[in-house]
């Protein structure tokens, strides 16, 4: 367990990656909202994506994970097992700390009136509806899903090189378009969008967990043919 941590410890070195750079990513993306906020002449409420930033953020941190810091930690003797079980860890601590901000976030547009101009970035009706623990999980489940996606498919590429990836890249492109297909030859689209608000935020939330989950043990299994 303690090598373990270490991996973790190894994973935030560089604060910049994990910390600095999200915070200065929503930070702008608030700024920049609130200023367009400002612009619209009118006084209902608006709402705007520009907290999606730092949450895409994680797809790159990723990424990075397993193709910058697996090398090096293969020079320090780390095992595979160590470095897949840390680096999840630090993917868990660090979509934790962000989903906190995104809720210290909400909090503050609800008391200063969306800033002053009735707009909002983090305290969006729909993800807040189950109230601030269903907002953090739908925060935490974003991010940490987009970390494990990046991870795995650069675990892929370690593993099998850029040809497989794009055959799975491709495959899953695919798949997803014959789905939307079948649901426009069925007319099932109803029952689609009736069953997402029938879930809500929280219940799509949770199934994004069991999607981690599912992404989580494909990336360890291919993990195991990583070459550094």
């Amino acid at each position: 367990m303690r090598r373990t941590l270490n991996v973790v410890r190894l994973q935030l070195i560089n604060r910049q990656t994990f910390v600095w750079v999200p915070l200065i990513i929503l930070g702008s993306a608030v700024v920049i909202s609130v200023l367009i906020y400002a612009m619209i002449p009118v006084d209902t409420p608006k709402y705007g994506g520009g907290g999606q930033a730092p949450l895409w953020y994680f797809f790159a941190i990723g990424l990075s994970a397993m193709t910058l810091t697996f090398p090096f930690s293969q020079a320090m003797s780390v095992t595979r097992r160590e470095f897949f079980t840390g680096t999840i860890i630090t993917a868990i601590l660090g979509s934790a700390f962000l989903g906190i901000i995104f809720l210290l976030g909400g909090a503050i547009e609800t008391l200063t009136n969306g800033y002053g101009v009735n707009g909002y970035v983090f305290y969006l009706p729909w993800l807040w509806e189950a109230g601030p623990l269903g907002a953090f999980t739908v925060y935490f489940t974003l991010a940490l899903f987009l970390f494990v996606l990046g991870f795995t498919g650069a675990t892929i590429y370690k593993s099998w090189g850029p040809t497989v990836l794009t055959i799975v890249s491709v495959g899953l492109s695919l798949v997803l378009i014959g789905l939307a297909f079948l649901a426009t030859r069925l007319e099932l689209w109803e029952q689609v969008w009736t069953g997402i608000l029938d879930l809500g935020a929280l219940g799509l939330a949770l199934w994004g967990l069991v999607a981690v989950a599912v992404l989580t043990a494909i990336s360890f299994l291919a993990f195991r043919r990583a070459k550094p």
